[in-house]
């Protein structure tokens, strides 16, 4: 009990003193992001020795892979992310303080998603084989969707939202960083205080594979919620960083798909082993080499097809138009 009291207040110093320097909107630079960016990932970094130092190798491989699989998991997220600033048109220096607070409502969330998935784990063995059929489930359909030609350009509102929206009513337009206003006598949401909401609530989706995903590499609650905190506590940094890149980093949802069936697969070999079937189990070690080997690669692969994809558009845009086929002699003469 001690060591979570002190981890959440070192994390509520660390969201704090983030909210007390990006306090006054602005627009962020890539440097700012860069910089931040670095900070999150060193403190995560730092975290995961100190397990090390005071705990043991295996809490540390745990961490780091769960901390590696969270962030890349965050990445794909930040798809979503981008429609959502673009439905709701935020203006540039108000979007580093909706991922704020939107990234602290998903916190909040995922720690009771943890907190309920650690009491069933701890209860009914039989459900790691249900996280982990689940988890392969979503690797083949993030396949099926990354090989379809469709491509999500709209971001819908869910439900909840719509209904929120019409019990207490919108602004028309933003008022600054204020969440409610008086208008006609009644008090109204702003669209930031609904754009918030929709970064908040659409992490409950996100959450459905990624916490049984991190469940598959360790069962320990503090670990399954520190690396979720560290990888969740810098996607804000993260968007405004490589923004520009995530269109490039074509081959995402297939490494994705890769690193959860495979986490998949770790967890139904680990709940065969729990039921007395002797199978072998997946080490930390090797896991965590797969998915930083999964990762580097599509990287390299998105980066290579982007700028293939590139090139063939400047040279199509370069080429000479051809004169039409029923041109006449005469005109052409002419």
């Amino acid at each position: 009990m001690t060591l979570w009291v002190l981890t959440i207040l070192g994390l509520g110093a660390l969201i704090g003193a983030d909210f007390f320097i990006g306090r006054k909107p602005h627009d962020v630079s890539v440097k700012e992001a860069g910089i931040w960016t670095i900070v999150w990932i060193v403190l995560a970094a730092l975290f995961g020795l100190g397990l090390l130092v005071f705990g043991n190798s295996q809490a540390s491989g745990e961490f780091f892979a769960g901390y590696v699989t969270e962030k890349s998991l965050s990445v794909d997220n930040l798809f979503v992310f981008v429609l959502i600033m673009a439905k709701f048109s935020v203006p540039s220096h108000l979007q580093q303080r909706v991922l704020l607070v939107g990234v602290l409502i998903a916190l909040v969330l995922r720690a009771i998603f943890i907190a309920a998935g650690a009491a069933i784990i701890a209860s009914f063995s039989w459900v790691f084989y249900l996280f982990g059929a689940f988890l392969i489930y979503t690797a083949w359909k993030l396949i099926q969707e990354a090989r379809s030609d469709e491509e999500e350009d709209d971001w819908e509102e869910n439900r909840l939202l719509k209904t929120v929206e019409k019990k207490f009513g919108v602004a028309d337009r933003y008022h600054g960083t204020k969440l409610f206003i008086v208008n006609n006598g009644k008090r109204v949401l702003t669209p930031l205080m609904v754009v918030m909401l929709a970064i908040g609530t659409t992490d409950i989706l996100f959450a459905l594979d990624s916490i049984p995903a991190i469940f598959g590499l360790t069962q320990d609650p503090y670990i399954v919620f520190t690396a979720n905190a560290f990888a969740l506590m810098g996607l804000r940094q993260l968007y405004f960083l490589i923004g520009g890149l995530l269109k490039k980093l074509v081959h995402l949802s297939y490494g994705l798909s890769v690193i959860l069936g495979f986490i998949g697969v770790k967890l139904v070999l680990h709940a065969l082993h729990e039921s007395g079937v002797h199978v072998p189990e997946i080490t930390i070690p090797f896991s965590l080499a797969v998915i930083g080997g999964v990762l580097v690669i599509t990287t390299i692969t998105s980066l290579i097809a982007s700028r293939k994809q590139a090139q063939r558009e400047a040279a199509e845009a370069a080429a000479p138009q051809a004169l039409p086929e029923d041109t006449s002699k005469d005109s052409v003469e002419a």
